[in-house]
């Protein structure tokens, strides 16, 4: 049975390739991007005149605007898809750090959402390391009323082979073995703060969390090797209901249009820059992504959704109204294959959650190399979590998108930082995603068949632990099987 199934696969792959004959339109989305794009300027505007786009803020309501607002002067066919969720943002913070808690003195940090609305907490710092499940085994219950100090990646010298976890889930180990609050480290040189969730759920978690620079972590890790720390965390958040909307531009298919494609990204952001990279360069290419459906009018059999996701950064909030949403209605069984672009840029191939998919993406990738050798049409199959592909991906939906491309000018040690900045985008490279996942969309949305379906229960059960995915969906309570 396992021979039939792989020659059906390839079969059908086979007989989908003499079908996809999509170079003349591939070369017509390659010529209107190069000339007529506009991400780059949009993006420009949008980080000069509105700023950072955190859900839930009124910059987070002009972006959501001007977004629907974009679509709609390209022509689009463009809705809002609003959903209430629990919000947080940051108000005050102030961390101290001394040899004794009358001796203490004031260290740059940021606060780390979701902390607690308010906490105040003092307490001895204690090493974590790594802060992975192995770091607090040995001595457990030397956390318990401590403050943990945790490197946000993976401390050089670490065992060959060590795999860090996310800082959500560094928290979440931290608060299990008692700790009373969280320092963790940033990884990237000059003191660049970073910021994101510490939350698995998305939810309020129990301690305060916070990130301080490289140079003060090495710092404060050097004197604790010969004399004791003490911690003192001092902050307030705010945390509540708010608005938000998904922005969705649709393209009817023309023969099976309750068959869907997703093309999403987040339009949100952090507030202590204005997210250009993270995720401007995605948010904006998928809607110069539209633009370019649009202007050309190109038809596809499928349906294809260029969404908008919100709150990504605060919990996937988002995307997964949109999968309740789509519940609720009974039209989830619709959404066929789901692209996500989250700081996308300059791609050099694709890759897909579905090994199943690689004879396809590759044979697209050959034609997009006859227009452009840049293009290395680069594979990879795998999967992982932390961005809107994830709710998709646990129902079972294939999932795919860009792969092989770096981050522009050096981008990358300013991830959720305060130097994410709009001098960090490169012209020509978003217009390359833009190109590239245009032609990728269009060939998924017009296949004869594509040779991977919606994995049912068990199937996604065994796919997910073969990707090393049980530990942190168990981390963060999402694991639903016994």
């Amino acid at each position: 049975m396992k021979y039939l199934f792989s020659t059906a696969i390839i079969f059908s792959a086979l007989f989908a390739n003499a079908q996809d004959k999509f170079g003349d339109v591939f070369a017509k989305i390659n010529t209107d991007v190069q000339q007529n794009s506009k991400a780059y300027q949009t993006l420009k505007y949008e980080t000069e005149t509105i700023g950072h786009r955190l859900t839930g803020s009124e910059n987070g309501k002009k972006a959501e605007q001007y977004a629907y607002d974009l679509l709609k002067s390209y022509g689009c066919e463009v809705k809002f898809q609003p959903f209430e969720v629990e919000s947080w943002s940051r108000k005050t913070i102030n961390v101290e750090i001394g040899a004794d808690k009358n001796n203490l003195t004031k260290i740059k940090a940021v606060t780390l959402a979701h902390s607690p609305v308010s906490a105040d907490v003092t307490g001895d710092i204690v090493d974590a390391g790594n802060g992975m499940e192995v770091d607090y085994q040995a001595s457990p219950d030397r956390f318990k009323g401590k403050i943990a100090l945790i490197y946000l990646g993976v401390l050089p010298g670490s065992p060959a082979g060590t795999k860090s976890l996310h800082r959500s889930e560094k928290t979440a180990i931290a608060t299990k073995y008692g700790a009373i609050g969280v320092i963790i480290i940033n990884t990237v040189k000059d003191s660049v703060l970073l910021t994101g969730t510490a939350s698995v759920t998305g939810k309020l978690i129990s301690i305060p969390a916070v990130c301080i620079g490289l140079e003060d972590g090495v710092a404060l890790k050097e004197k604790l090797k010969s004399r004791a720390q003490v911690a003192h965390i001092g902050m307030t958040n705010f945390s509540g209901i708010i608005k938000a909307r998904n922005v969705i531009a649709t393209f009817k298919g023309t023969e099976t249009p309750k068959d869907k494609i997703v093309v999403g990204g987040h339009l949100d952001s952090w507030d202590l820059a204005t997210g250009a990279i993270d995720n401007g360069i995605g948010s904006f290419a998928i809607m110069d992504m539209a633009r370019t459906f649009k202007t050309l009018n190109l038809k596809t059999k499928r349906t294809v959704e260029f969404v908008l996701f919100m709150g990504e950064e605060q919990g996937l909030l988002g995307s997964k109204a949109y999968i309740d949403q789509a519940k609720k209605a009974g039209t989830l069984n619709q959404v066929k294959f789901m692209l996500n672009y989250d700081m996308t840029n300059d791609p050099k191939g694709f890759a897909t959650s579905r090994i199943e998919m690689k004879d396809l993406f590759t044979a697209w990738g050959a034609d997009i190399v006859k227009i452009d050798t840049g293009f290395k049409n680069l594979f990879n199959a795998g999967a992982g979590l932390h961005s809107d592909h994830q709710p998709f991906m646990l129902e079972g939906i294939p999932t795919g998108g860009g792969f092989g491309g770096k981050l522009p000018n050096n981008s990358g040690p300013f991830y959720h930082s305060d130097g994410d900045s709009f001098k960090l985008v490169d012209e020509q490279e978003l217009k390359n995603t833009v190109r590239y996942s245009a032609m990728l969309t269009y060939a998924l949305a017009n296949t004869p068949k594509i040779p991977v379906g919606v994995q049912g229960e068990e199937e996604l059960k065994i796919f997910l632990e073969s990707q090393n995915l049980k530990e942190p969906l168990t981390i963060a309570g999402e694991w639903r099987w016994k």
